[in-house]
């Protein structure tokens, strides 16, 4: 059953009735459908359109359906309807009488889906940021409970000390800024675009205040063309989405990395690995592997949205309804591996007496030394050379700097004196100096 066909003289192709079939996607948002259309019956009764009994009758009809459908007593019929917008409609209809045929009055399915969409996006969104809250909850928890020393990297070569905690933190700050992303992008799609019709507006005395405070939107859309044709807040969205797959794919990585033998510096709960069918002995990282996957599809995403939309003339074009099949899966995939991310934190275990021993192999303390010589009156380049060549004597003998004599130290450079050996402790090195009083610092 569909909205449409006087002017048709013959019914659609079967095969084109399938290709144009929106509603496997679009039913998972019949939530949105509904309560827009309630919205949109109850301006038409205040604004006079429809008579006060008739707009009551069309909104507990409405009521009717949407509780039947979240019960699971009514099930949408994937075969009977184009689209989610038909279903609502034409469901109605069949309980209400001819009445049912009145919603649609002053509104197109262009103005109808696009106000689905935003408060579809809005209710993921806000999601999101429960999840992105939970996750950053979880660094601090696990960081706070495990504040030991461990090797810093660059280029996945130890460099100098930092804590598990601080290493945890920078996490923390990614995951605020994604936050900050998807309220940009709730506050971007923050206008209500019922109104505008099918691209110019309607005839009807319509009240575009009372669908806008019913439906908590900041304020009505400016211009009817570009309140149907805009999908940015979408791409806003997985544009979010992306970047939050990118984090957790970068958090997975090294997840992977410090519970593999080379490393040993935590242990993934049992729940979130699994086994190999020919090697019994074997414990893989599944969980965090599949989040760093996903980081791809999600960026996939974003690319099939932006692509859909690069070359659309105004206002509404069939092409727009592709935009489910990027933004819906999208959304479930950051969900997902917003929830598995933080039920793996939660569970694992940090080795700390691993992280250490790793952090006294590497000359961790070479830029603590020449920081030394620095404060001693030596110019940086100089020191920068003197400990490099320390460095390169200590891989000769095999021995760590720490390890070296006064005596040695002093053929390298006569400012080195007796207090250089405790400027060169690991557990001392985060306190030289003002690391821990420089905004930022570890």
């Amino acid at each position: 059953m569909k909205l449409w066909g006087g002017r048709f003289n013959k019914e659609e192709d079967l095969l084109m009735k399938t290709f144009d079939n929106s509603l496997p996607l679009g039913k998972r948002y019949y939530e949105e459908d509904i309560i827009g259309s309630i919205a949109h019956a109850q301006m038409l009764g205040e604004a006079g359109i429809l008579t006060t009994q008739e707009s009551r009758k069309i909104v507990s009809g409405l009521e009717s359906i949407l509780k039947e459908l979240q019960s699971g007593e009514l099930v949408i019929d994937e075969e009977a309807f184009e689209d989610i917008h038909s279903f609502t409609e034409l469901t109605l209809t069949q309980r209400i009488g001819e009445l049912g045929k009145k919603l649609h009055t002053a509104r197109s399915r262009n103005d109808q889906v696009a106000v689905d969409t935003k408060l579809y996006c809005r209710k993921r969104g806000l999601h999101f940021i429960e999840l992105l809250e939970q996750l950053i909850a979880a660094l601090q928890e696990k960081g706070a409970a495990n504040p030991v020393l461990m090797p810093g990297y660059t280029h996945l070569q130890r460099a100098q000390v930092v804590t598990f905690q601080y290493h945890l933190g920078a996490y923390v700050e990614m995951f605020k800024r994604d936050r900050a992303r998807v309220e940009n992008a709730l506050a971007i799609m923050d206008e209500n675009p019922l109104g505008a019709g099918a691209l110019a507006g309607t005839t009807h005395p319509i009240d575009r205040e009372i669908t806008t405070d019913y439906l908590h939107f900041r304020t009505p859309s400016a211009n009817f063309m570009d309140a149907v044709s805009d999908r940015d807040y979408i791409i806003e969205l997985l544009s979010a989405c992306s970047l939050i797959a990118v984090h957790l794919s970068r958090l997975s990585e090294e997840l992977i990395l410090w519970c593999s033998q080379e490393f040993k510096f935590i242990t993934i709960d049992d729940a979130y690995a699994t086994g190999s069918s020919m090697m019994p002995q074997k414990k893989n990282p599944d969980a965090a592997e599949l989040v760093r996957g996903h980081a791809g599809l999600a960026i996939g995403s974003l690319v099939s949205m932006l692509t859909i939309m690069k070359g659309l003339p105004l206002t509404y074009n069939k092409d727009m309804q592709l935009d489910k099949e990027a933004f819906i899966s999208a959304f479930d995939r950051t969900d997902q591996t917003l929830t598995i991310m933080q039920r793996m934190l939660v569970t694992l275990k940090v080795h700390p007496e691993k992280m250490q021993q790793a952090m006294k192999d590497g000359f961790l303390n070479a830029t603590d030394l020449a920081d030394y010589l620095v404060k001693k009156g030596v110019a940086f380049r100089d020191a920068h050379d003197i400990v490099g060549c320390i460095v390169l004597y200590c891989e000769e003998k095999q021995c760590s700097i720490e390890e070296l004599s006064l005596e040695t130290f002093q053929q390298y450079s006569e400012h080195i004196d007796e207090d250089i050996f405790e400027y060169l402790e690991y557990e001392s090195s985060l306190n030289q100096g003002n690391k821990r009083e420089i905004r930022g610092g570890s």
